[in-house]
């Protein structure tokens, strides 16, 4: 088989001015409105509880329902709108999801907030389908990482600013207060959307000329100076295969399963085990949120220009910050440490694991493979708050850090060997 010789990539040539800030800062605040709803009855479990008179793992399992609707629906409705206007879209379904945050502000019963999260569940799935591939249509290949770092951004802003103030809000004025809030500015949110996100469909530049998988992608997309031979290029970047994006959405459904069966569950942990006063709790969680600004920023300035070796690095370290909450229970300072090392880890996974999948993606499938991902990502939002509800109420409190610890070796294991098998598969011969 001969190599042609690396072809220069125009896209990689983009002048920075070029690069399409409001499109994906508009992407960025919807992002944050979606993850805050998702997430905010994770701060918020002692109040919603005592008001709906249902126990703590109840409440949590608000966040299986939200997510596991998404698990179920995201792809077929992705699949079934397919042809509509992805910008009309993004903007509908912000505002479902306004209705959903205001529908659970009013809702009298648990049975009721539960439907609620339902409706909230099918816009937020077919949103995250949609929003990550629509960030990847707006930039080149090479630059999906640092796109991604953008329009992602929201979600890490969501655990900064979103569940802490949330959760203050819930904490002084009332759980249901807090939902009517955001409601409010999921509504203001999508006329900001609508207003500042250009439309993209499959005509669009990036997506109308499919980037061959060259030997120039991988050097663009590792952000090294160009090596002498095509063949040690090539390894560097798999081969776009359906494979690469199923192992990628396995691993992140895995990964999100050890993270959610204890961060669902983190206020308690926090006040009972950790010692945290619980009007402290807020600082605790805008400390976590701020941490994981920080290693989303990191994903944007260097890391996510590597995912090959930024992802096991950061699997071992959520796991060795874990170790360190557990190890460290009952004394603040030290748990305070290894909580915001966690943090800035976490911070930086979701976006590594996206712009994996997003590599290894075949440029024909982004919409598809995007769905699957979401898919994968909040089947383990689901599952991990289900089971951790199952291990609080069988095991305690105590053993949702040891599931995570035991997860996250499992999934490190599996990025090393996933990656292996990928790299060795792109390295055949075409027949």
């Amino acid at each position: 088989m001969t190599l042609a010789p690396p072809r220069p990539t125009a896209p990689s040539s983009t002048p920075s001015a070029r690069f399409p800030w409001a499109g994906l800062i508009a992407i960025a605040v919807a992002t944050f409105l979606s993850i805050s709803g998702e997430m905010l009855p994770t701060g918020l479990l002692p109040e919603m509880s005592a008001d709906l008179g249902v126990t703590e793992s109840s409440i949590g399992l608000l966040v299986s329902v939200f997510a596991f609707t998404v698990v179920l629906t995201s792809t077929g409705l992705t699949h079934l709108t397919r042809r509509l206007p992805r910008h009309l879209i993004v903007v509908g379904l912000i505002v479902v999801l306004a209705i959903s945050a205001g529908l659970t502000a009013i809702a009298p019963t648990y049975e009721l907030v539960l439907a609620s999260r339902v409706l909230g569940g099918l816009a937020h799935g077919m949103f995250w389908a949609i929003g990550g591939a629509y960030a990847g249509h707006l930039v080149p290949r090479a630059q999906v990482g640092r796109a991604l770092a953008v329009a992602m951004s929201g979600g890490t802003l969501a655990f900064v600013l979103g569940v802490p103030l949330g959760t203050a809000l819930g904490q002084a004025l009332g759980w249901r207060e807090a939902f009517g809030i955001l409601a409010g500015l999921m509504a203001l949110g999508a006329v900001f959307v609508y207003k500042f996100l250009p439309p993209v469909g499959r005509g669009t530049a990036h997506e109308s000329t499919p980037e061959p998988v060259t030997d120039a992608v991988p050097t663009l997309v590792e952000g090294t100076a160009p090596p002498a031979g095509a063949t040690v290029r090539r390894r560097r970047l798999p081969k776009p295969s359906v494979l690469g994006v199923v192992l990628s959405c396995v691993i992140t459904a895995v990964f999100m399963i050890g993270h959610y069966s204890f961060f669902t569950y983190i206020t308690p942990y926090l006040v009972r085990s950790t010692g945290v006063p619980e009007q402290g709790l807020a600082g605790w969680l805008f400390a976590f949120g701020v941490a994981g600004a920080v290693g989303l920023g990191m994903v944007g300035w260097f890391l996510g220009a590597r995912p090959r070796v930024s992802i096991p690095i950061g699997v071992a370290v959520v796991g060795l910050a874990v170790t360190g909450m557990l190890l460290f229970e009952g004394m603040l300072m030290p748990s305070l440490v290894a909580f915001v090392l966690w943090g800035v880890t976490f911070g930086a996974l979701p976006p590594l694991f996206q712009t994996r999948m997003l590599q290894v993606a075949p440029e024909r499938m982004r919409d598809l493979a995007s769905a699957f991902y979401t898919t994968g990502f909040n089947a383990g939002i689901g599952g991990g708050a289900l089971i951790g509800a199952l291990v609080l109420d069988g095991a305690g409190l105590d053993s949702l850090p040891v599931l995570y610890i035991v997860v996250a070796a499992v999934v490190l294991v599996a990025v090393l060997v996933s990656d292996r098998l990928l790299a060795r598969r792109s390295a055949r011969p075409a027949a």
